[in-house]
């Protein structure tokens, strides 16, 4: 039987962290989760502390000093997962908006896939709890990236996702160049360039409830222009 780990990076999420870990170990008690922390003020650490006590050997943190963004706490993350043998590792956000009813349905699809991405867009707009303004900044998002770097996928941006170690061994995590949530577009593309299979399958988002959103101008600024380094960079063949 698989392997799995759960990526949870977390800035600040003491209100959603426990009982996100609570939900995913009462559906799924086989798998492992790793939070990684960016030095929160909240108190978000000493409450994985504890969940790491209650679920010992199965939930872990790695904690790190600053705010070193999105993109390299999911590498942190992978690397644990490769480095301790899992073979599927996920990524989810910790504020409840991928929803854990949805891993098994990830599990299901990664059998014959490399990389499986949790899609708000696959049926539709499957998203509650937005404004009008960020939906239409969202679908506008995933144009802009799809016209970019002209790959069939309708959610670029989703970080509700399932990898097989063996892509992720193929790909140089010591390159990958985004911090923040352009970190998301980077290795779509880079999977996508050694042929990886790559499915979506449709999820609903639900907007957090507590808690702010992490993105802000510097995060929107990097994923305005990764997708062009990216495509240049592969032209160069420097990528």
């Amino acid at each position: 039987m698989a392997k799995p780990l759960i990526i949870v990076p977390t800035f600040n999420e003491r209100k959603n962290i426990r009982q996100l870990v609570d939900e995913i170990m009462r559906l799924y008690n086989d798998f492992h989760i790793v939070i990684v922390d960016d030095d929160s003020k909240d108190g978000t650490a000493e409450v994985i502390d504890e969940l790491s006590s209650r679920y010992k050997g199965k939930v872990y943190l790695i904690h790190r000093k600053g705010k070193r963004g999105f993109g390299s706490a999911s590498i942190a993350g992978m690397k644990f997962g490769l480095k301790n043998g899992y073979d599927l590792i996920l990524t989810m956000d910790a504020d409840l908006s991928h929803q854990p009813i949805y891993l098994k349905d990830f599990l299901s699809a990664i059998s014959e896939n490399d990389l499986v991405i949790g899609s708000r867009y696959t049926r539709g707009i499957s998203i509650v709890n937005w404004s009008l303004k960020r939906l239409m900044l969202s679908l506008w998002a995933n144009m802009y990236i799809k016209a970019i770097i002209r790959i069939k996928i309708s959610d670029f941006t989703s970080g509700y996702r399932c990898w097989k170690r063996e892509i992720l061994e193929k790909i140089n995590l010591d390159n990958i160049m985004s911090e923040g949530y352009a970190f998301l577009v980077e290795m779509v593309y880079r999977a996508y360039k050694l042929d990886a299979r790559i499915k979506e399958i449709p999820i609903i988002f639900v907007e957090r409830e507590i808690g702010k959103s992490k993105i802000n101008k510097k995060v929107l600024l990097e994923s305005v222009l990764m997708p062009w380094k990216l495509v240049i960079k592969n032209i160069l063949k420097k990528l």
